[in-house]
């Protein structure tokens, strides 16, 4: 029991270190360490700052959101959501969860016009290179986005945007509340709009992509597409809450 206790907390308050860790479960420091390490051996928490040893969970934690919600039930409560939020603005949908410093697209709904942007299921691009990636960046903490910042992006075929670039996106992303790649970086000739999903502790793991081809996209139409998918965003953060 006190493995799964420290598990909860290091999910509601990452990144964390062992010494808050200790007081809040009133745990000696000794039997916290020896928690997060068996906890890191299996799987479910990593270090996400290594310069304070600060911990936080794994995509295996929160994919299931510490509530037994895996992949495909992930997929069966993003579809609905997904598929009206296609149906209203006629554009693609991506439904992508984070792994690590990328996202992994695990579902899609296509738009019904002949030209459309086309992304695969299964297809892993950086956090970094994606507004949904961005989306999810904004909602971190300054040492987590530190991290992912400083970890090399390899085995990607498209340039990435320099660090100082991206963390000025970044902040301009928490500012409005959702991402906007207007065909700047990754997918030329595309506009994306992205929009953090979060689970039960408030914390973004997952997003909602809005891909529609730069020759269709109306900037005079952002602010609603903006709208749309992050009222989209926000009602699969509940969904995902309590389920």
């Amino acid at each position: 029991m006190s493995t799964l206790r420290v598990l909860e907390e290091v999910a509601a308050r990452q990144p964390i270190g062992v010494s808050e860790l200790a007081r809040v479960t009133a745990m000696p420091k000794s039997s916290v360490q020896r928690c997060l390490v068996t906890l890191q051996q299996a799987g479910w928490l990593r270090i996400v700052d290594p310069d304070r040893t600060r911990w936080g969970v794994t995509m295996k934690a929160l994919t299931i959101g510490l509530r037994g919600t895996g992949e495909q039930d992930l997929r069966d409560l993003a579809r609905p959501v997904v598929k009206r939020l296609a149906a209203e603005t006629d554009e693609t949908v991506h439904f992508s969860l984070r792994d690590g410093d990328d996202i992994v697209v695990i579902a899609r709904e296509d738009s019904t016009h002949a030209v459309r942007v086309f992304v695969e299921v299964g297809s892993r691009v950086p956090l970094r290179a994606s507004s949904t990636g961005l989306a999810i960046l904004a909602g971190l903490a300054p040492e987590e986005v530190d991290e992912v910042l400083r970890n090399p992006v390899d085995s990607f075929p498209e340039p990435v945007p320099a660090a100082r670039e991206l963390r000025a996106e970044i902040a301009r992303t928490a500012e409005r509340g959702y991402a906007l790649n207007g065909s700047a970086w990754f997918r030329p000739h595309v506009t994306s709009l992205g929009a953090a999903v979060r689970n039960a502790a408030g914390r973004p793991f997952a997003g909602l992509t809005l891909a529609i081809p730069e020759m269709r996209f109306a900037p005079a139409d952002e602010a609603r597409l903006a709208r749309l998918t992050m009222a989209a965003a926000e009602e699969l953060s509940e969904l995902i809450s309590s389920a």
